[in-house]
């Protein structure tokens, strides 16, 4: 039993780049290829008022939350191919917040995006498995944060991201005793 009392924006804590290592290129590749599976997971058997549940005060639903996933890296997987055939090209932000209210997140069911999520990790992990330690370092620019970021950092931060919202997703179940 842990004494710590942990944030509930962070059930995973958060994301903590590393250096490349073909362990760590395994497992965040694992981490993109199992996680619709993952996800699809977390919210096996939750009725429609458990979806409209907020993950914590003043969350995201975990309806939301599902569609989020599937917008981010939608974002993320069009990154990557981005800065596999450009030269440091500068990437899109997006209002996520903006998105998560949108007609298509409150109206359509959650399966949509599980759906869209299975097709987009088998494509992504594919563009991904193979890649060279070089094309890791290729980078990409994110005017937001007005930082050059490589690919091997955003693959440790959507393996990170994804886990990170499933962690959210469980701790509700869990705290709830759902």
């Amino acid at each position: 039993m842990t004494s710590a009392v942990t944030d509930p924006r962070y059930p995973i804590g958060k994301y903590e780049p590393k250096p490349f290592s073909e362990k760590q290129k395994e497992d965040w590749l694992n981490a993109i290829k199992y996680l619709p599976l993952m996800l699809e997971n977390a919210i096996l058997n939750l009725d429609e008022a458990q979806l409209q549940t907020p993950y914590r005060e003043g969350g995201w639903t975990i309806k939301q939350l599902v569609h989020h996933v599937a917008d981010s890296h939608i974002n993320a997987y069009v990154r990557f191919k981005l800065g596999l055939t450009e030269n440091s090209p500068t990437i899109k932000p997006y209002e996520e917040k903006l998105w998560a209210e949108l007609d298509d997140v409150k109206n359509l069911p959650i399966n949509i995006s599980l759906t869209l999520l299975h097709a987009l990790h088998i494509r992504w992990y594919e563009a991904l498995k193979n890649l060279t330690e070089e094309q890791w370092n290729r980078t990409v620019v994110h005017p937001e944060h007005n930082k050059t970021f490589t690919l091997w950092h955003f693959l440790g931060m959507y393996a990170w991201h994804g886990k990170h919202h499933v962690g959210h997703i469980t701790a509700l179940r869990e705290s709830k005793g759902w």
